[in-house]
């Protein structure tokens, strides 16, 4: 059963699924030209967000499926227990920027449980927002062994090497 999602969130998922069209059932998984200033277009158009859509272009179901159940090898983790938002904010984009140049790609981002739940909240919109979005493929709630909705998977695009092609 799904859960009921906060007045922020349905904002925030009004705001990143504005530009994006339901695809017909019988229209090609093809890769679509990303769209500027707007988030990639949802496999799961029209579901409530985990954090961020995930792509329909270079982002299989097989992998998907693995991000989710956790299956991916954990090669970073970002700890932000006790940080303000500000501070927070700064460590989540500085983390993402090394690991991504570092060629890292499953990260495991904690912002913990906490009853107000201000990073929880805060976390999917700053990963939902320039430049961090451009670095990242997908988003998925942790399984409960790495810290369950205490936590976030990010699986970061492979970093693109000058000249390389496609």
């Amino acid at each position: 059963m799904a859960r009921t999602l906060a007045p922020e969130e349905r904002d925030l998922w009004r705001r990143a699924m504005g530009n994006v069209r339901r695809r017909p059932a019988h229209a090609a998984l093809s890769p679509a030209p990303p769209q500027s200033g707007a988030p990639p277009p949802s496999e799961r158009a029209g579901g409530p967000p985990s954090a961020l859509p995930l792509p329909a272009a270079g982002f299989d179901r097989r992998s998907a499926q693995r991000l989710k159940r956790g299956q991916m090898p954990i090669e970073a983790r970002l700890d932000l227990h006790g940080m303000t938002q500000a501070e927070a904010h700064r460590a989540l984009l500085g983390f993402l920027r090394r690991a991504h140049d570092e060629g890292r790609r499953a990260v495991l981002v904690i912002t913990g449980k906490g009853e107000s739940g201000v990073l929880r909240a805060g976390v999917p919109r700053w990963l939902a927002e320039a430049p961090i979005r451009t670095m990242i493929l997908a988003v998925e709630d942790a399984q409960p062994r790495h810290g369950g909705a205490g936590a976030k998977y990010v699986l970061l695009r492979k970093k693109r090497i000058r000249g390389e092609t496609g």
